[in-house]
């Protein structure tokens, strides 16, 4: 996850060139879709991650503690919802040739 927290991304709304992103693949739809699909894995990524660091807080009996708050716990989930948007990250790496793609051939028969 060190990588995700690092990351240079943009955290507000940005505009990005047209052929900027499309140059390494020339083609804007298959790039879009690697992007996609890169975000998805990120975002796959950080969710797993916050998961394993919200159940180290869970706690398996009920009690009146449950009922107040963790600000341990309140800290980590800020600290996710501080990062890049996924798709932000991935366009990120895309552009900066961070992605590697490559085209599948079907077996001839």
């Amino acid at each position: 996850m060190t990588k995700y927290r690092e990351s240079k991304a943009e955290l507000t709304s940005k505009t990005y060139n047209r052929n900027e992103i499309e140059a390494p693949t020339e083609n804007i739809y298959e790039a879009l879709s690697i992007i996609a699909k890169r975000s998805q894995q990120i975002n796959l990524d950080i969710k797993k991650e916050l998961h394993e660091k919200l159940e180290e807080f869970a706690t398996h009996n009920d009690s009146l503690e449950e009922i107040f708050e963790n600000k341990e716990q309140i800290e980590v989930s800020r600290f996710y919802e501080r990062l890049p948007k996924p798709h932000a990250m991935a366009v990120e790496e895309w552009l900066k040739n961070k992605i590697y793609s490559r085209h599948t051939e079907e077996p001839k028969s």
